[in-house]
């Protein structure tokens, strides 16, 4: 069974950083597109940053030139350095990742979630 486990949030001060990590383990094949989404309170879910495989890189429009997201192959593992940080950045920041456990096929995986949280 695969498993996503996001550490590093935290509370920090606006314009501080902060350096998220997401582990997956289990029986994987080969890891796919691996993501960061975010959920503040009283809103929906959205999509942060992604990273293809091959290194591709998306990021929403809020983000850009302050988040970089990355990826370590050999160590499951996708990272998210947030940098000057605004209070607008607050959320539950959620891993997700397409992970394939057989050459066959493939399934969306998320983590539990952590919290980043953004004091004025």
């Amino acid at each position: 069974q695969v498993q996503l486990v996001e550490s590093g949030g935290g509370l920090v001060q606006a314009g501080g950083s902060l350096r998220l990590s997401c582990v997956a383990s289990g029986s994987i094949y080969t890891i796919n597109d691996m993501r960061w989404y975010r959920q503040a309170p009283g809103l929906q879910r959205e999509l942060v940053a992604s990273i293809t495989s091959r290194d591709s890189t998306y990021y929403i429009d809020s983000v850009k030139g302050r988040f970089t997201i990355s990826r370590d192959n050999a160590k499951n593992t996708v990272y998210l350095q947030m940098n000057s940080l605004k209070p607008e950045d607050t959320a539950v920041y959620y891993c997700n990742a397409d992970i394939s456990e057989t050459y066959y096929s493939s399934m969306d995986y998320w983590g539990r979630g952590t919290l980043v949280t953004v004091s004025s």
